[in-house]
């Protein structure tokens, strides 16, 4: 089968197009424009891509290219829709997507009724702003793209993915948001608990620096147990096995060195009970003696309450 070779214009030259586009470039694909909200960004991005032809104006977009790229924030993708809908020019065999986590393909509808092949392909992945481009770049393949679009528009998808040496996730359009929330959950959720845990290594070892080089092991190796089992499998610890007496010493501790951290390690062993309940490790009577002692830490307000 040939193999697609893409002429794309990247509408938004931060962190996802600059490095979605040196991407394409590397694998031997073109990147005919770059368009940015100012000039230096556009200029930056240009740059990193190895692309000269850079603007603030839409209308710079060549009538060569076969594939539009719009990797704004997601609040500005609707107008940029809008603002490529009314140049006078067809978009027959052109593909345009949008980077977007939260939105659907439906937000590109006035370019599908141009004539382009329209679908949201998100990366799913993260895109620090304080990294470089160049800091992202090894992170970006192998990577799936969360994509919703017709027919036409999921074979444009699967066939950019393959250009950037990735692969697609079908998400229910209306199941976005949910979508979204769990790549939260995956990114910004871990970097919060990572947190935590660097708050509490702190109280431990006052001094100490790098947290994760006394953690890394454990992390990677419960990654590598649920990877090969499942959660439910994987999961260990006082909660797995009932130990209502040493999670109420943990709290006591908790409100001793770091009261703060309190109200997550409540939400978490409330959802690490369920686990393990699942998991059938539990007695009915052991999952509700320890969920009364982490509800005996709440209170209906919502306000942390820590026993004296």
């Amino acid at each position: 089968m040939k193999t697609m070779k893409w002429r794309a214009a990247i509408i938004g030259a931060g962190k996802v197009g600059t490095t979605l586009g040196r991407v394409l470039v590397e694998q031997g694909h073109a990147v005919e424009c770059v368009i940015s909200r100012t000039l230096a960004s556009a200029r930056a991005g240009g740059k990193f891509i190895g692309c000269r032809a850079v603007s603030t104006d839409l209308a710079a977009i060549p009538p060569n290219v076969n594939v539009i790229l719009i990797t704004t924030p997601h609040s500005a993708v609707a107008d940029v829709a809008r603002g490529l809908s009314r140049l006078d020019r067809s978009y027959k065999g052109v593909a345009v997507c949008h980077a977007s986590g939260m939105l659907t393909a439906e937000v590109l509808e006035p370019l599908k009724e141009k004539g382009a092949t329209v679908f949201s392909f998100h990366p799913l992945q993260t895109f620090p702003r304080s990294f470089p481009p160049k800091d992202i770049l090894p992170n970006v393949r192998n990577i799936y793209y969360g994509v919703d679009g017709s027919a036409a528009g999921l074979k444009a998808a699967q066939a950019l993915a393959q250009a950037l040496q990735g692969h697609l996730f079908r998400v229910p359009p209306e199941m976005r948001a949910f979508y979204h929330a769990a790549c939260v959950v995956a990114s910004n959720h871990l970097t919060t608990l990572l947190g935590i845990l660097d708050t509490m290594y702190r109280q431990i070892e006052p001094q100490g620096k790098n947290f994760l080089a006394l953690f890394t092991p454990i992390i990677m190796a419960t990654i590598s147990n649920v990877r090969a089992t499942s959660p439910e499998e994987a999961l260990t610890g006082p909660i797995a096995r009932g130990g209502v007496e040493t999670v109420a010493r943990h709290l006591d501790a908790l409100a001793k060195y770091a009261p703060s951290a309190i109200p997550f390690y409540v939400a978490l062993s409330q959802e690490t009970v369920r686990l393990a309940a699942a998991r059938k490790s539990l007695t009915p009577s052991q999952s509700d003696a320890m969920l009364q002692l982490l509800k005996s830490y709440t209170t209906t307000e919502g306000q942390k309450q820590v026993p004296s």
